[in-house]
């Protein structure tokens, strides 16, 4: 078994009250579930950065100006 370490984590009362539920319906645990979001949401967080490691030497443009020239093309 993998070491784990407690803590406390303060839902709202009806975010609570779903996690509880849903739990149940998936006979799992709400730590459980709590570790498998975190992990989704620290997956991504390394999949962005990956993605601007990748892309930092491309040119920027103002956001401004990309909505110009998409209203321009008829995009929007």
């Amino acid at each position: 078994m993998k070491s784990q370490k407690r803590a406390t984590v303060y839902f709202d009362a009806e975010v609570h009250r779903a996690l509880r539920l849903r739990a149940a319906a998936n006979e799992r645990s709400i730590s459980d579930m709590v570790n498998e979001a975190v992990r989704v949401a620290l997956a991504e967080d390394a999949a962005d950065l990956e993605a601007f490691e990748t892309r930092v030497g491309e040119r920027s443009a103002p956001f401004e100006s990309v909505l110009k020239d998409l209203k321009r093309r008829g995009r929007i």
